[in-house]
């Protein structure tokens, strides 16, 4: 087994590997910027290996892409600013894309905005274990792709959304990325942060012995989530076995 260091070392560099990846892949119209914050906010997503991923874990979590006030300001998934920096107790330099829409600027720790599904995600995973420390011995949080894509208008277009030879090459690279997290993290489970994120573990680890499940989304633009997500999440995460009922 990989001592903790060299995990959390290995897993940098599929994260390394992915960002050269994605790189070199362009984007059409209607997409005119593509934020990719493995590069730009490096510094606090290797923090995040460093301290949570240093050892194989049950269960992951597995998001689509960064919001615009989460992921994509502190490199964290769902990273919602407050939860990062008291929660997660991470707060590292973000230096932001040479190119950035007007409406969405990168101001990393900065950004006053509250993502709320990572407000939700967290604050559940706070709320059931106490301590990060309790939650990351068995459980990790990754988001699938981690590139974001705004229009001209500043709106955000969801991965799904692009057309098809973009999408091919973009899923064939976190694909490649996330089959080589599963196999080093080895989990039990992968849940699935919502339907798009179960769909396309199914494609990435076909192979895999691992069990993919999905709970719904804590996006507000779902309107079931709106009504009690982290009791209905908890109740089916119980319901399939990935938590035990009334314990931590």
């Amino acid at each position: 087994m990989a001592q903790p260091a060299e995990l959390s070392g290995q897993l940098k560099q599929a994260g390394q590997v992915l960002l050269e990846e994605l790189t070199s892949l362009h984007f059409s119209p209607p997409v005119a910027h593509v934020y990719n914050p493995l590069g730009y906010a490096w510094a606090p997503y290797a923090s995040y290996l460093e301290k949570y991923a240093r050892t194989p874990k049950r269960v992951i979590f597995l998001g689509m892409n960064p919001g615009p006030f989460g992921m994509v300001q502190t490199g964290i998934p769902f990273g919602e600013i407050r939860a990062v920096r008291e929660w997660l107790g991470i707060n590292a330099t973000v230096l932001g894309p040479d190119s950035q829409h007007p409406r969405r600027p990168i101001l990393g720790f900065g950004c006053s905005r509250s993502e709320v599904s990572g407000r939700r995600l967290w604050g559940l995973f706070a709320a059931r274990f106490g301590d990060p420390q309790a939650f990351f011995q068995e459980h990790f949080v990754l988001n699938y792709c981690p590139l974001a894509f705004l229009e001209e208008s500043g709106a955000n277009r969801t991965p799904d959304k692009l057309p098809a030879a973009e999408k091919g090459k973009l899923f064939d690279a976190c694909n490649r990325h996330l089959a080589r997290f599963i196999s080093l993290l080895d989990p039990k489970f992968v849940i699935g942060v919502g339907n798009f994120a179960a769909n396309q573990a199914r494609q990435a680890l076909a192979n895999s012995p691992v069990r993919i499940e999905s709970v719904l989304h804590p996006s507000p633009a779902n309107p079931a989530a709106n009504r009690d997500w982290a009791g209905a999440v908890s109740r089916e995460l119980e319901r399939l076995g990935v938590w035990t009922s009334g314990s931590r």
